[in-house]
């Protein structure tokens, strides 16, 4: 992974792990531990999900260029599809709290979007990859 796309990777997902463990505390002492650990779960899923999302587009971004805007939503439309069918199928669950873990995956999608939209603004990324010119000498 280029650097770029590591920084990118690390600015989005430092904020969104930082917002899960706060996530973590407030609803462990809210709703006990099963709160922490839904809490817990909904923070590793997001940073995993949307972590691959954003090494599959920047790999999309490098060999096809010209399909990096429409990737782009396409791929975001599946990781929010993806994590509404996470909120579905654990909404009964009894393994941990699943307003916690709702709530948790909620905030943390939002978090990971604007830190990623805030990395991407802030990266001096290229548009065009200059061309090397051979001098003769």
């Amino acid at each position: 992974m280029p650097s770029n796309d590591a920084r990118i990777l690390l600015q989005a997902a430092v904020p969104t792990a930082a917002v899960g463990a706060i996530a973590a505390v407030v609803s462990g002492v809210v709703a006990g531990g099963k709160g922490a650990i839904g809490a817990a779960v909904a923070t590793l899923i997001v940073i995993l999900f949307m972590g691959i999302g954003l090494y599959v587009l920047q790999r999309t971004a490098k060999s096809l260029p010209h399909l990096f805007q429409a990737m782009g939503l396409m791929l975001f439309a599946a990781q929010i599809l993806l994590l509404f069918i996470f909120l579905a199928a654990f909404k009964h669950t009894t393994l941990f709290n699943p307003k916690a873990f709702a709530f948790t995956l909620l905030v943390g999608t939002i978090i990971w979007t604007a830190a990623q939209t805030r990395a991407h603004m802030k990266a001096k990324i290229l548009y065009v990859e200059p061309e090397k010119s051979e001098h003769s000498s």
